[in-house]
C-alpha cells in the first residue's frame, strides 16, 4: 500500500487527525470512594486495584502520546 498523509507509516507516528477514530486516547480510571474499601485488610484492596490500573492507564497514555505527539495534553 502507499504511503499518503492519512496512511500510518512504520517510520513515523501516526496521524493525529486518525486519533480519535482507531486509536483512542485512553481514559483513566475511575478512583473507588472511601466507602468501596471495607477497611479489613483485603489483599488486594480496592486502592491496591486502582493504584495498579493507574499505573496501567499512565503507561498506555505515555505509549499513545508516542504516537500523537502534536494531540496536546488536554
Amino acid at each position: 500500500m502507499p504511503h499518503t498523509p492519512d496512511t500510518p507509516s512504520a517510520a513515523g507516528p501516526v496521524p493525529a487527525s486518525s486519533s480519535g477514530r482507531d486509536d483512542p486516547r485512553p481514559l483513566p480510571p475511575v478512583p473507588p470512594e472511601l466507602e468501596d474499601c471495607c477497611q479489613s485488610g483485603c489483599a488486594p484492596c480496592v486502592f491496591d486495584l486502582y493504584d495498579d490500573a493507574l499505573q496501567r492507564y499512565r503507561a498506555e497514555l505515555a505509549a499513545w502520546r508516542e504516537r500523537y505527539p502534536d494531540a496536546g495534553p488536554s
